[in-house]
């Protein structure tokens, strides 16, 4: 990323100019997450740019125990780190970590990604990168899956996009299983996202 992105991003929080946050776990990547079966919710999951981190309570607290959360701005991470020692599980610690850092440098093998709101804050000149780093960071067979915006916006981020337009770049590094119409979305952002399940190729 941009060498002024961790500075940018860290003064947004600062300043509390996080439009972005639900203040609560997206519904459509819980009713995704909860489809998972019991004995396969140790997988291997990361939630890159975790923002609140929402979604990793929400996981913990259903039986997830293996997630790795990733966000480039220093002020989230402390953030989440409060919010974990004040309200999460007992024996978080072990079943979570937390770093502080750029998508784009980690290192990793999961087997699900989940994505919410970290496509749309990035640069789209960065978008081919996203789609061969999220292929990287998948262990073989592992997916991606979450939510995209399907509006353009005036500016940005966040930044928009349209099926036809994820379709042509994730098809050539990932199995399309999922590219459809959110039909659970929180009120504000009815229908303007699509859900999708990719299955990293090969």
């Amino acid at each position: 990323m941009k060498s002024d992105s961790a500075q940018q991003w860290n003064q947004r929080w600062l300043n509390g100019q996080t439009g972005w946050d639900l203040r609560s776990a997206s519904p459509p990547l819980c009713a995704y997450c909860l489809q998972i079966p019991v004995e396969r919710r140790n997988l291997r999951l990361l939630i890159p740019g975790c923002g609140n981190a929402y979604e990793a309570l929400f996981l913990l607290e259903h039986g997830f125990s293996n997630i790795t959360l990733i966000d480039i701005a220093p002020a989230a991470v402390e953030i989440i780190r409060r919010r974990f020692e004040a309200g999460a599980p007992e024996g978080w610690a072990e079943k979570v970590k937390i770093v502080r850092g750029d998508f784009f440098e980690h290192q990793g093998a999961y087997d699900l990604i989940l994505e919410q709101t970290f496509f749309c804050a990035l640069d789209p000149a960065l978008r081919h990168d996203y789609v061969l780093k999220m292929k990287e960071l998948l262990a073989p067979g592992g997916r991606l899956a979450g939510v995209l915006f399907d509006r353009d916006f005036e500016g940005g981020p966040p930044f928009g996009g349209s099926r036809d337009e994820y379709e042509s770049l994730f098809a050539p590094q990932f199995n399309i299983k999922t590219l459809a119409a959110c039909h659970n979305s929180v009120a504000p952002r009815a229908g303007t996202e699509v859900f999708v399940i990719l299955e990293k190729k090969g």
